[in-house]
C-alpha cells in the first residue's frame, strides 16, 4: 500500500455496502468514490482524502493520519432521508472499518454538517461527514 487514504476509503466503502441499515436507504452501486455532485439520489460519495504522514513504527511500518470527507446526498422529501442515511452511516462507522492490508490504531468518531442545496430550484439535502483515523501499514 503506497497511499493509505485509498485503502481506508475502500475499507469504509466495504463497511457501508455490508451494512443492511445503509443499503436499505442507498443502493450499493450509489456508494462510490468521487468528487462531484451525483446525478442520482440518494448517493453516498467518498471524496479524496488528506494524508498526514506521522513517521515510522516498529517492524518497518509507516503511520499516517488519514482524513476523508463522506458526502450524503438525498432529495428533501419531508421524511429527512439524508439524515436517516447519515444516522445509518454514523452507526456503521462508529467503530473503525475492518481492514486486511493495514491496521487502524486510532479512529475518531464521525461528525457531520447538514446543508441545503445552494441551487434553490433543486431540493437536495447534502451532508458532509468527516472521518479520521491513524493507520499503520508495512511497505
Amino acid at each position: 500500500m503506497f497511499e493509505p487514504s485509498l485503502a481506508l476509503q475502500t475499507a469504509i466503502r466495504s463497511a457501508l455496502i455490508a451494512s443492511p441499515a445503509v443499503t436499505a436507504l442507498v443502493p450499493a452501486d450509489r456508494i462510490r468514490a468521487g468528487s462531484s455532485r451525483p446525478d442520482y439520489f440518494p448517493t453516498i460519495v467518498l471524496a479524496a482524502g488528506q494524508t498526514l504522514f506521522l513517521g515510522r513504527a516498529s517492524g518497518s511500518q509507516l503511520c499516517a493520519r488519514v482524513i476523508l470527507d463522506l458526502h450524503v446526498w438525498a432529495l428533501e422529501d419531508g421524511a429527512d432521508t439524508a439524515r436517516q442515511i447519515g444516522g445509518a452511516v454514523m452507526q456503521t462507522l462508529i467503530d473503525p472499518p475492518q481492514a486486511e492490508a493495514f491496521g487502524i490504531d486510532q479512529w475518531d468518531k464521525p461528525s457531520v454538517q447538514w446543508m441545503r442545496d445552494p441551487k434553490p430550484e433543486l431540493t437536495a439535502c447534502h451532508g458532509v461527514m468527516q472521518l479520521s483515523g491513524v493507520v499503520r501499514w508495512r511497505i
